[in-house]
């Protein structure tokens, strides 16, 4: 995902230096505290300084560029952080100018923030241990300059907004439909002559060892937003306490702790359907609706219930195609790319997405898959039945719109030159190189994206039988030709063996780099058992699996580089869609080694997986390097956590065929492991595997039966390099 958000507003004073000096921020380094659509993102210390990407954010929009807190004119000196559950984080400093004069600190600042869906508080508590009384002016120094957050990513600069005083410890900022208000209890608010930094000031004394907490809120009024919070809970917020996983591994436990809240935190609606809930791509460039990211999010969600498949579902087919245009994207049928207030359009270069841009080509057989998927783990039939016109415009896509020069593949080209280049899920515009490293020029039929229309294909075939609809057989007779074509045109030889390659580019030719987007295919159906076996054992060699977790571009290409957004670079999602596809497809020691790498990157970042991270040998630093830009938390990032612990424990369930499939990871690799709280049918069932590998599965609603299988045979781990 490259692209930005909406345009200033007509309010804002946009002063942009010269392209080639304009740089995108860097993330790596903040502390982001989100509560969807509400996100706020600040320095280690707690500060948020008027510099990169700090702020506070609200649907696309800076509401506070500054929250600086000073104790007598002198910023605290920072020790230490920690999450606070969802939206929450808490900062510890120092002020070792006051309270006594001894080598221990005696005046310590507990800062602690809470972010609210429209909003966020802070308690800043001052503890004394101090014998003596301590006298001291705080203060907090805010800004606000409502700048759109594609200007803020391509390191644009923006004119400060005016602040207005307002009753007692109240300051406020306006523009076009936005309004911030900040209110300080027991505060006095100031605001010098030039207008732009603002000031809640408070005359603060502490008695020997006591301590103070004072308190300032800020809330956001935005009548221009297109996502707003859900008006429900999450659906694995339960009376049990929700989802929980322990394993031997307790990296695995924290790690699934640690997602939960960020999956929490980012749950969003849309403003006219606040019901429908689906998950918002990531903090903080793309915390609005992704078709692809919101789609693949829930897919890996599904072991937690079906309701949020069902509410991106629903949200996605309101939205569905049904006029041809370029300039869009938009196709009958077709499934939308991303939803913003306003036109993206940064100066400097091409890129001009409407606000709801269609430019993808993944997002139409991803949705149909995950209908079919949301139908096994039992979700609602009369939900799912009013889906099924909308699965007839998606194939109509599918059969009409998906192949434009009629080749027999999917293939995607910007006709209008003022959108995304590349419209797979690697989306940047140098993505598709051959070995050589010469980039692809379009149209572009993209490997993976064969294998999912072959899969949508077929399972639309079953919901359309299982549904009593027409078209059944011709979807079936689709995906085999698919895949007879797929066979003859895609499989390259390489220096490690054959495999299929990247894409075929303008000319019909294999773009011939090997990369982890051929890791989709894996339990597609697109690929024999021989063929799935060459693919899983290249997925597991050095030059793809060498770093800590799966490379999206092989060490040997010649495109290679470690810090590539997707030229070598590792990315948590398709780490774990490809270890669900070793897994179900019987690889299971290569699924294990996969995982293992993306808990250790876990540790590493505080249990908050990132976007995606350096795919450095493992050898070099002994830990992932940060990828400076990355979303953190990012949604299918998050949910990667949940794939790890379903694959281990290989609970599929086909809740029409009344049957459930318990297939764990052959001899438990990555240990016992346990769940409680997974969901079929709507019923919590606990799930576990021991040391041994031996599962066992309770609470499932009456009239399902267990068929019980090992993932990784003997015949399929030899397979393993």
């Amino acid at each position: 995902m490259l692209d930005g958000a909406n345009p200033p507003s007509p309010n804002t004073t946009v002063t942009e230096p010269p392209a080639a000096y304009r740089l995108q921020p860097l993330l790596h380094d903040l502390v982001s505290a989100v509560m969807a659509p509400t996100t706020a993102l600040s320095s280690g210390d707690g500060q948020i300084r008027p510099a990169g990407v700090q702020g506070l954010f609200h649907a696309d929009s800076r509401a506070l560029s500054q929250a600086r807190l000073e104790i007598d004119g002198q910023e605290p000196e920072a020790v230490g952080y920690a999450p606070q559950g969802a939206g929450g984080a808490r900062f510890v400093s120092l002020a070792r100018w006051l309270g006594d004069p001894s080598p221990d600190p005696t005046v310590r600042i507990n800062r602690v923030r809470q972010v609210v869906p429209g909003g966020m508080n802070e308690h800043i508590e001052i503890v004394s241990t101090a014998s003596q009384p301590v006298i001291a002016t705080v203060t907090v120094d805010l800004g606000c300059d409502f700048a759109p957050i594609e200007v803020v990513k391509s390191g644009g600069e923006t004119s400060p907004a005016v602040a207005l005083g307002g009753g007692p410890g109240e300051l406020s900022w306006s523009s076009g439909g936005i309004q911030v208000t900040v209110t300080g209890a027991d505060a006095r608010a100031e605001t010098p002559e030039s207008g732009h930094t603002a000031r809640l000031c408070w005359s603060v004394t502490l008695e020997p060892r006591s301590r103070v907490t004072l308190r300032w809120d800020v809330t956001v009024h935005d009548q221009e937003a297109v996502v707003v919070a859900p008006i429900r809970p999450a659906e694995w917020v339960t009376e049990r306490g929700g989802p929980r996983v322990t394993a031997t591994d307790h990296r695995l436990s924290r790690l699934f702790e640690q997602s939960l809240d960020d999956l929490r935190s980012l749950r969003l609606a849309e403003a006219d359907a606040p019901g429908d809930v689906f998950l918002g791509a990531g903090v903080p460039w793309f915390l609005t609706l992704f078709g692809r990211d919101s789609i693949w999010a829930a897919q890996m969600l599904l072991p937690l219930g079906t309701e949020l498949a069902m509410g991106t579902l629903r949200v996605l087919a309101r939205r569905q195609g049904t006029q041809l245009d370029p300039g869009s994207g938009e196709a009958p049928g077709k499934i939308m790319h991303e939803l913003r207030r306003h036109e993206f359009a940064v100066k400097g270069n091409n890129l001009h997405l409407p606000a709801a841009y269609y430019g993808t080509v993944d997002a139409t057989p991803l949705w149909i898959s995950l209908l079919h998927d949301a139908w096994r783990w039992g979700a609602p039939e009369p939900e799912l039945a009013a889906l099924l016109p909308h699965l007839d415009a998606a194939l109509g896509w599918l059969g009409e719109h998906a192949d434009p020069d009629g080749d027999g593949f999917i293939e995607y080209v910007d006709t209008s030159g003022r959108g995304l280049a590349n419209q797979g899920w690697k989306d940047s515009g140098d993505a598709v190189r051959f070995h050589d490293g010469r980039q692809a020029d379009p149209p572009i039929a993209l490997v993976e994206v064969q294998g999912y229309a072959y899969q949508a294909a077929r399972q639309a075939a079953d919901l359309l039988e299982a549904f009593g609809r027409p078209g059944a057989e011709r979807w079936r007779e689709h995906s085999g030709a698919l895949a007879d074509r797929f066979r003859a045109r895609f499989w390259v030889d390489g220096p490690q063996g054959r495999f299929p390659a990247l894409a075929l580019d303008r000319d019909k030719r294999p773009v011939d780099a090997l990369t982890s987007n051929i890791g989709h295919l894996l339990g597609t159906g697109l690929l024999n058992d021989g063929e799935e076996a060459e693919v899983a054992a290249l997925l597991a060699s050095p030059a793809m699996a060498g770093g800590f977790g799966l490379r999206t571009m092989s060490a040997q290409d010649d495109g290679f580089s470690p810090l590539s957004y997707h030229c070598g670079s590792i990315w948590a999602h398709d780490t774990a869609i490809v270890i669900a596809g070793l897994a179900r497809a019987g690889f299971g020691a290569q699924a294990a080694k996969l995982a293992e790498g993306l808990l250790t990157a876990g540790e590493t970042f505080d249990y908050r997986l990132p976007e995606l991270f350096g795919g450095d040998d493992r050898a070099a630093l002994g830990r992932p390097v940060p990828y400076p830009a990355a979303c953190r938390p990012q949604a299918w990032s998050a949910a990667a956590a949940v794939t790890i612990a379903h694959a281990a424990l290989g609970l599929y369930p086909d809740v029409p065929a009344g049957r459930v499939l318990l297939r764990p990871l052959a001899g438990a690799p990555l240990g016992a492991v346990s769940a409680r709280g997974f969901r079929i049918a709507g019923a919590e069932v606990d799930v576990a595997v021991d040391r041994n590998g031996t599962a066992a599965v309770t609470g499932l609603p009456a009239g399902l039966l267990v068929e019980a299988g090992v993932s990784g045979s003997e015949d399929r781990r030899s397979t393993s390099p």
